[in-house]
């Protein structure tokens, strides 16, 4: 038995000599994006103690602010961090500067802070700045590099997110492809990370769809509640929530462009608990809704009716309302937690004033137990001198 282990063992070593691990950013099924657009949210300790009373461990931040990552030392929560648009560029252009980035940013808070992917940039292609579309590819290669110098490459993952502005022709989802213009640059993208198996990162917003297209869209497939649903009459498929269709679309666009394996990841979706007059359905009633059934949805561990065995994988936008983001009145109002802590609307977390007070009890009763051990021992002690005495 021995010989014959060590014969497979070699036939491994000759076979796949550069086998390594693969890094993960993502465990389980559930995480949230951990915006800081406003002065007026809780610090960043008080975040993480809002996070693990609310069980969420998978969390992504759109930088690296030592301040953030400081505090989630020794929290035991997994973190992607941001490589922001507007550095890019210079990661591009000098590989040097991606590996000081990676260093200070990345390599010098780990292990403490469990830092697990890095994302290059959030929804560059199909943008309109094509300077900084042409630099995406080269960016990752040098963030990717710099791990790999530094020996991280296994345990944090490089990554960018799209929007769906890269697609064309996404309903019905299988007819979904890549727009003429993006798939120039997006293929060698997809080889590259298809080469250190990483995902396909997807922000994926019904209340988008819904809000642009009310009339063609039910409201309840949009918000996972019943409905007659869509078939696909290209694959038979049925769906009965618009989250799966678009995420089905980016697997079709995937499987044309040659990268049927490739898994597709949401790291953005949620839906507006206030908007301006155009945006009628950003109430708090719709956002609690969206955000409990999908709650349910990602609990199922199951996969979408085109990848039924890939378990989806979602990140919720966001953790607060932010009322410093521009654009419209719905841009500011995604979170599931007001500035103070606060809830948005209830989907089974607490805030930050029920689990302050919860330590509180649990910290009185701690102290009203250890004052009843000590009155026990005081009287013990007495009984005992008493009986000494007879």
């Amino acid at each position: 038995m021995k010989i014959l282990f060590r014969f497979l063992f070699m036939l491994l070593v000759i076979f796949i000599p550069n086998a390594q691990p693969t890094a993960r950013a993502f465990t389980g099924t559930y995480g949230i994006n951990y915006g800081r657009i406003a002065d007026n949210i809780p610090s960043p300790d008080k975040v993480v103690k809002l996070l693990r009373a609310a069980k969420i461990k998978n969390v992504r931040i759109y930088d690296a602010d030592p301040s953030v990552l400081n505090a989630f030392k020794g929290a035991g929560l997994e973190l992607v961090v941001g490589l922001p648009n507007g550095l890019v560029r210079e990661m591009s252009a000098n590989s040097d500067h991606a590996l000081a980035w990676v260093k200070d940013n990345v390599k010098a808070f780990l292990p403490d802070t469990r830092i697990v992917g890095i994302a290059v940039g959030n929804e560059v292609l199909g943008g309109s700045d094509n300077e900084l579309e042409v630099a995406l590819l080269n960016a990752v290669k040098n963030v990717y590099n710099a791990t790999k110098k530094l020996g991280i490459s296994d345990v944090v993952q490089i990554s960018t997110a799209h929007s769906q502005a890269v697609f064309v022709d996404s309903f019905p989802p299988s007819f979904c492809v890549f727009k003429d213009g993006v798939d120039q640059l997006m293929k060698p993208l997809l080889e590259f990370f298809s080469k250190i198996g990483s995902p396909f990162c997807l922000n994926a917003y019904p209340f988008l769809a819904y809000t642009y297209n009310p009339d063609k869209i039910d409201i309840n497939y949009a918000l996972f509640q019943p409905n007659e649903g869509i078939v696909d009459n290209k694959t038979n498929l049925h769906y009965d929530n618009l989250l799966d269709a678009q995420i089905d679309a980016a697997y079709a666009a995937l499987e044309d462009a040659g990268f049927r394996k490739m898994e597709v990841i949401v790291t953005e979706t949620g839906w507006a608990s206030n908007g301006d007059e155009n945006e009628p359905a950003a109430t708090p009633g719709n956002a609690r809704t969206y955000n409990y059934n999908l709650r349910k949805r990602l609990a199922k561990r199951k996969g979408t009716p085109m990848r039924p065995k890939k378990m989806l994988k979602a990140y919720i936008f966001a953790l607060f309302n932010e009322y410093q983001k521009p654009g419209q009145s719905s841009e500011k109002n995604f979170g599931l937690f007001k500035a103070d802590g606060s809830i948005s609307y209830d989907i089974g977390f607490s805030g930050l004033q029920d689990i302050s007070a919860a330590s509180s009890r649990l910290s009185l009763k701690g102290i009203q137990a250890q004052g009843y051990y000590l009155s026990a021992i005081a009287i013990t002690t007495s009984i005992s001198v008493l009986l000494s005495r007879l």
